[in-house]
């Protein structure tokens, strides 16, 4: 967490204060300014730092007739659980922001249950997305897991680790999984699964309530390849073997098979379940789209989230 000085936590409260006024109670900014006791323009400033400082979070409570269609086709098609689907940005089509927020919208209702539950996350940009929606919350009965490895061969940690940073806005007890994503030697691998912690963290992970995961795409700019846990020419070898995508480091074919293939001997990651049940895949992307479908036909996930664009071209 960012120590701040005592000033910059002051005028953190100041735009707490306008950004609720203005947001939740509906006041003008001269409205705002008469009550802060402060100038027009300064109590526009609080607003717009409230808004860039993360302390307001908007989200659009109404559902778009077109995206319903899109996710309902998707169901249908695929036999998934549920689908939503969210406008696409022309302006900004890698932009994660509107799928995190769905994303957000389902951890926050197992977070918000009374019961204790194992969730469980993978990594990547759109886990880190969507642990950015959550406010802070605690929640102590529950147990926050990592399906994936968290750190690289060089033993550096993983920049887009997201189980941390959703223990630190929840004071959940968490067990990231302090281990490469790919090792060299399987037989290795299997000793250190055994091990503790490595075994109760891994078991944490098979029996997770609610499990978060995003969808990797097989192309020349794999993340597998690019975050340097494979080689090109291991990259290569999986997509002659007919790998398309991957899940949690597992790499699978066009229906959703996981590969019998040397690299996926290595993983550490926590297995893949098949079917899936409770298990939320974030990804959108012209790249993922062959991916997405193979994870949707191999029922590696239970429930998509994703945009209009990604959307239509799966059902084309």
């Amino acid at each position: 967490m960012v120590k701040r000085t005592r000033k910059e936590a002051a005028r953190l409260d100041e735009a707490a204060r306008a950004g609720w006024l203005y947001y939740c109670a509906g006041n003008t900014q001269d409205e705002i300014a008469q009550k802060l006791g402060v100038s027009r323009p300064t109590a526009q400033r609080l607003v717009s730092a409230a808004v860039s400082e993360g302390l307001v979070k908007v989200r659009l409570d109404h559902p778009i007739a077109r995206c319903m269609e899109l996710g309902k086709a998707i169901c249908e098609t695929y036999g998934i659980a549920g689908c939503d689907v969210v406008p696409t940005d022309p302006a900004a089509p890698d932009a994660m922001f509107g799928m995190a927020q769905a994303a957000a919208n389902y951890l926050e209702r197992a977070l918000h249950s009374t019961e204790p539950k194992i969730i469980a996350l993978g990594t990547g940009r759109a886990m880190r997305a969507m642990v950015d929606e959550i406010g802070r919350i605690d929640t102590y009965h529950h147990k926050i897991v990592s399906l994936v490895g968290t750190i690289a061969h060089d033993g550096a940690a993983s920049f887009y680790d997201a189980v941390t940073d959703l223990a630190d806005r929840t004071r959940a007890p968490h067990y990231p999984l302090p281990i490469p994503v790919i090792i060299a030697d399987p037989q290795m691998r299997e000793r250190m699964q055994q091990q503790p912690p490595m075994d109760n963290i891994l078991k944490l992970a098979r029996e997770a309530d609610i499990r978060f995961i995003g969808v990797g795409h097989l192309g020349d700019d794999a993340p597998l390849h690019i975050d340097g846990f494979i080689s090109k020419d291991e990259l290569v070898s999986l997509r002659e073997s007919g790998g398309i995508g991957e899940v949690i480091s597992w790499s699978f074919d066009q229906d959703g098979n996981i590969l019998d293939h040397p690299v996926n001997h290595c993983v550490t990651s926590a297995p893949a379940v098949q079917p899936a049940t409770n298990t939320i895949a974030v990804a959108k992307g012209a790249k993922k789209v062959a991916a997405i479908r193979g994870a949707m036909r191999g029922q590696l996930i239970s429930t998509l989230i994703t945009d209009e664009a990604t959307a239509e071209s799966l059902l084309r």
